[in-house]
């Protein structure tokens, strides 16, 4: 039988003040991701700036660019010659005055395949993407690449079960995260940057075990403006058991090898996909269930 093995990359960086050196980085990276033997290599969030959601100003809008548009032909360019899969997340400029958290998917005859936008917009200190972005409108996604059927979300939506299962119930066998999370530099506990981080990777865990599939995060890493970013890209199978780990400050191409034909081993072992009661879960779709609406 064909081996179903997937050496996947996720590229943990700092970011430049200028977007033609993270490109030129991220073409680097991407090479020598690919010369490790990664077939599919994903950036971090927002790979061409630095994280400018920190603030709400209106120069940051002058980033954005459609998509597709110059970057991701550029990154097509490079998948063709590499023959790899790109994910990679950018600010998009939809319309006039309309703009998105998205990320492309370029296969690897250079191909593009399509887009994500981020459907989880937050707003909190340090985080102010609603400012900036729009909620996105194409619902969840997956893609078929030439090596993998990949779904590929964007950080905040890392809390969120539902579009977890919904990518996973579409087939998608590794599910991305492109990331930008972190502490504020300020925090000086270890206790709670330690909590802080151990429950966004629990959650994304839990992601793996519930639906039987691979997840993958692509975070970065360094110091910008008040915030400091934690790094800790990692891969995880579909048991929640971590298969390779960047560490927290420094820079990484992160390689991992996922075997796809053990999703169906794990499936089978805790048929959680075969266990669900849908016709019990329209409730889901309310905003919260008050204790006053009659159901008990």
């Amino acid at each position: 039988m064909p081996s179903e093995t997937v050496t996947i990359a996720l590229l943990q960086t700092t970011s430049s003040e200028r977007p033609e050196e993270n490109l030129a980085e991220a073409d680097r990276l991407i090479r020598s991701a690919a010369a490790g033997g990664a077939q599919v290599i994903c950036l971090q969030e927002l790979f061409t700036t630095r994280y400018f959601c920190q603030i709400e100003d209106y120069e940051p809008f002058a980033y954005a660019e459609p998509v597709p548009g110059p970057t991701t032909q550029a990154l097509q360019e490079l998948a063709r010659e590499l023959q790899v899969v790109i994910v990679a997340s950018l600010f998009e400029a939809r319309a006039r005055g309309l703009y998105h958290n998205t990320a492309a998917v370029i296969d690897a005859d250079g191909s593009y395949l399509g887009k994500y936008r981020k459907m989880h917009i937050p707003d909190d200190p340090g985080f102010y993407e609603k400012f900036y972005f729009t909620p996105g409108d194409l619902g969840y996604k997956v893609f078929k690449t030439r090596y993998a059927t990949i779904g590929v979300l964007i950080c905040w939506d890392q809390w969120y079960p539902e579009a977890a299962r919904l990518v996973a119930l579409r087939g998608a066998e590794i599910i991305f995260y492109p990331t930008a999370i972190g502490w504020a530099a300020s925090e000086i506990s270890d206790e709670v940057r330690r909590a802080q981080r151990t429950a966004w990777k629990t959650m994304q865990l839990s992601h793996a075990v519930a639906n039987g599939v691979f997840v993958a995060a692509a975070n970065r890493v360094g110091t910008e403006g008040e915030l400091e970013f934690w790094g800790n890209s990692f891969v995880s199978d579909p048991f929640g058991q971590v298969i390779a780990e960047a560490p927290h400050q420094n820079e990484a191409v992160l390689l991992a090898r996922c075997d796809l034909g053990r999703i169906g081993y794990y499936r089978s072992h805790w048929p959680f996909l075969r266990d669900r009661r849908i016709e019990s879960y329209g409730d889901v779709q309310k905003r919260y269930i008050d204790a006053d609406s009659g159901q008990g």
